[in-house]
């Protein structure tokens, strides 16, 4: 008996250790990694257990590596979340907070708002967005500069001035965030392209290459705006024109990135109730 308790609570920690790694991370393509580690550390319990040794030895290893990599690539969360423990504040990862979720309309306003005002001002501006599953940065020519910021008119803008290191380079946008700047493309080799400029060239080259992106253009020369597609340059056109293809595909990308608030709702939840049993048990 005692020892079925005691398996119980192993479990009951594991389990809000990984929630507070939920909540801490947020970002939905981190959430999958998250996902897929479980399952290769289930996988390697069960093996284990029903007796398949080599089998478990692999998935263990396999396991360990991932929890390796992952925290390589996660360092800015897993030092906010040591840091809430040491100074004995986890508790802050479930409190309220008066940030409101972005809508889908807000984010594409902002960008085309950024898009219109560059090309007004004939700034070249490269920005890659997602429309599906993440986009592996191995697909770039350079990953470039690590930002995860808000997505904001002020930020595109002061990225592509000339004055700052980032300029030449494009952007990449996951859902409300800017994830990187500075990533240079592939170039396309089409002969149709040739004739075209650097930027047009790499944003046709990168969606040739992958099909779950867009990619915005604003002419240097010009000022023009166009968007790049599966290989295929619109051009040229409006602020209102844009506007309307990013609410087409956009839309569902920027509402889906709701699990951390999701998160932080369940993670309240929970709070209060553990405040209620606190109250009713020193009754």
């Amino acid at each position: 008996m005692l020892g079925l308790f005691v398996h119980i609570i192993d479990i009951a920690l594991v389990l809000v250790l990984i929630y507070l790694m939920l909540v801490v991370i947020g970002e939905r393509r981190n959430l999958w990694m998250i996902r897929g580690l479980i399952v290769l550390m289930l996988a390697a319990v069960l093996s284990h257990s029903l007796g398949l040794s080599l089998l478990g030895f692999v998935l263990t290893n396999l396991s360990f590596g991932a929890a390796v990599a992952m925290a390589l690539m996660l360092q800015v969360e897993i030092r906010r979340f040591l840091e809430l423990l040491g100074r004995g504040e986890i508790m802050q990862l479930f409190s309220s907070t008066n940030t409101p979720v972005p809508k889908a309309n807000t984010i594409i306003d902002e960008l085309v708002d950024a898009v219109r005002e560059l090309s007004q001002k004939r700034t070249g501006a490269l920005i890659i967005l997602e429309i599906g599953p993440p986009i592996d940065e191995n697909d770039f020519s350079v990953p470039g500069v690590r930002l995860n910021a808000n997505l904001s008119r002020e930020l595109i803008q002061t990225i592509f001035q000339t004055s700052t290191l980032l300029h030449d380079g494009a952007i990449l946008i996951r859902a409300s965030r800017i994830v990187a700047a500075g990533v240079i493309l592939p170039i396309s080799e089409r002969i149709a392209s040739r004739q075209l400029g650097t930027r047009h060239r790499a944003a046709m080259g990168i969606t040739e290459r992958i099909e779950n992106c867009l990619c915005i253009v604003v002419s240097e020369e010009t000022g023009s705006i166009s968007i790049a597609q599966r290989g295929r340059l619109n051009r040229p056109l409006t602020s209102n024109r844009l506007r309307e293809l990013l609410l087409e595909q956009l839309t569902p990308v920027v509402e889906s990135d709701t699990v951390a608030p999701k998160l932080l709702s369940l993670g309240r939840r929970l709070t209060g109730l553990w405040k209620w049993t606190q109250r009713w048990v020193k009754r």
